[in-house]
């Protein structure tokens, strides 16, 4: 089991975590996006082999989306930081 250290509470079992998803997948402009960039948008995703960033909701907790540098060989979490420090 993962222990994911929650900048907010502190380190937590991923149990009390939803996955959210590769964090570097941008959601394309519905303004003027094609059907093709919508259908790689929803449908293609990588499957790195090493440090891979990942968005986390902690459900269980505090309810804060994180950005989390993990390694998808070893699991070992680098970085965790909010996503909400990616927006400003």
């Amino acid at each position: 089991m993962l222990l994911i250290p929650c900048p907010h509470c502190g380190p937590r079992p991923e149990t009390e975590f939803v996955y959210g998803g590769d964090a570097r997948v941008k959601r394309p402009d519905p303004s003027n996006s094609s059907d093709e960039q919508w259908a790689a948008y929803i449908y293609e995703r990588e499957n790195p082999k090493g440090q891979h960033q990942e968005l986390w909701l902690h459900s269980a907790g505090c309810h804060l989306w994180l950005i989390i540098e993990r390694d998808t060989v070893t699991h070992a979490i680098g970085s965790v930081r909010a996503a909400r420090e990616d927006q400003q």
